[in-house]
């Protein structure tokens, strides 16, 4: 796709949004099963069940999916799109890329060892290695702009307001 394709097909939207704000507000849902003979939950992709358990760090397997490597496999594919939006808007060439992240954890916080220590991710790293020619104001124009766009980037950069609820049934 190019920036004239992306433009067009972005355009209508961009228009529908400034006109009628609310529309812009969509309400994204994830949802899982819990597993009656293991610790584990079964959770809906739309293209496949994912069956996340327990980290082998905690007591897990390691057959199952660890919720953190998918907190860092979200960021990963949403900054990777982010990027290479952007850069088509832009249009910066990128004959290829690839993104990562890695992220540190305490688990003695996850297991209850030490009050102290925390739970979840105590810092995050997320790196893009990128085949270009661009010039480096360029590529810096295209990291701010992917730090910026990128929900999961803005999504556990700026906490949003949290909600846990449960109920019978």
């Amino acid at each position: 796709m190019d920036a004239t394709t992306l433009r067009a097909l972005q355009a209508p939207l961009k228009d529908q949004y400034r006109n009628t704000p609310d529309d812009a507000v969509i309400t994204l849902r994830a949802k899982g099963s819990l597993d009656d003979t293991s610790i584990a939950c079964k959770v809906e992709t739309g293209r496949a069940l994912a069956v996340a358990g327990l980290h082998p760090a905690t007591g897990g397997s390691g057959a199952e999916l660890c919720s953190g490597d998918m907190l860092l496999e979200a960021l990963v594919a949403c900054a990777g799109v982010t990027l290479k939006a952007v850069a088509t808007a832009l249009e910066i060439p990128l004959r290829a890329g690839t993104v990562s992240a890695e992220g540190d954890l305490d688990f003695r916080g996850t297991l209850g060892v030490d009050k102290e220590a925390p739970v979840g991710f105590r810092a995050i790293r997320l790196a893009f290695s990128l085949d270009t020619d661009a010039p480096q104001e360029k590529l810096d124009q295209l990291l701010k702009l992917t730090e910026r766009y990128c929900v999961v980037f803005q999504t556990l950069n700026h906490k949003p307001e949290l909600t846990v609820t449960a109920a019978r049934g």
